[in-house]
């Protein structure tokens, strides 16, 4: 499996940015696709943004298209996420996560591997 540990996180203002990494080890990395994922408090996880493995396709939540940008770097094991004109309901904590596929993915059902979490605060 792969390990992951996100950082980046904090408190920021509306209409601010905030720039999250995800560091990967493992042996593998590079042949799955990566996810990020938050839970907001009383929420369930949801799906925010998906890259494939090697073409760099993406995919994106409704809520956060036009506003986040996910990216990845497969020679440092590492996948960002640019987060844009961010927005009180934006709170949440995000996880990076690994999945069982080359393609992207969307369901949580679809990752194996997922990261202790950041916090993530806009405050209005």
């Amino acid at each position: 499996q792969v390990q992951l540990v996100e950082s980046g996180g904090g408190l920021v203002q509306a209409g601010g940015s905030l720039r999250l990494f995800c560091a990967a080890s493992g042996r593998t990395f590079s042949s799955k696709a990566m996810g990020w994922f938050r839970q907001a408090p009383g929420k369930e996880r949801e799906f925010v943004a998906g890259i494939s493995w090697s073409l760099g396709n993406t995919y994106y939540a409704d809520s956060v298209k036009g506003r986040f940008t996910i990216s990845r770097d497969n020679a440092k094991n590492t996948v960002s996420l640019q987060m844009n004109s961010l927005k009180p309901e934006d709170t949440a904590v995000y996880y990076c996560a690994a999945a069982t596929t080359l393609s992207i993915a969307t369901m949580s059902t679809e990752f194996e591997s997922w990261g202790q979490g950041t916090q993530v605060t806009v405050s209005s």
